[in-house]
């Protein structure tokens, strides 16, 4: 290994590039495999869905994605109108004590 100054030569850039086929060979064997076993579970039984299953469905995406919608547009609200940023402590100025006026004991 090289050493200059201190520091640990970068990796060659081979490493990095087999890593990367590796990780996308076996993402792409996954996808495969998913699909398949989507295949054989939906062409497996020859079960018909009634009209209500269907109507079911249908309610249940679009119900998710307004919620999804909902909640993606206050959190895109709340962050442009500063909501998100930290506390701060504002300090009550003290008070004097010839004004007449107790202050918290």
């Amino acid at each position: 290994m090289n050493v200059t100054s201190g520091q640990p030569a970068p990796p060659k850039a081979q490493d990095g590039k087999l890593a990367r086929w590796l990780v996308i060979a076996v993402l792409c064997a996954m996808l495969v495999g998913a699909c398949v076993l989507g295949y054989l579970g939906w062409t497996s039984t020859d079960t018909s869905v009634p009209a209500s299953g269907y109507v079911a469905l249908v309610l249940g995406v679009v119900f998710s994605l307004v919620v999804g919608v909902g909640l993606m547009a206050l959190v895109f609200y709340s962050s442009r109108k500063g909501y998100d940023e930290p506390v701060v402590l504002i300090r009550e100025p003290e008070s004097d004590p010839d004004d007449g006026q107790s202050g918290p004991r």
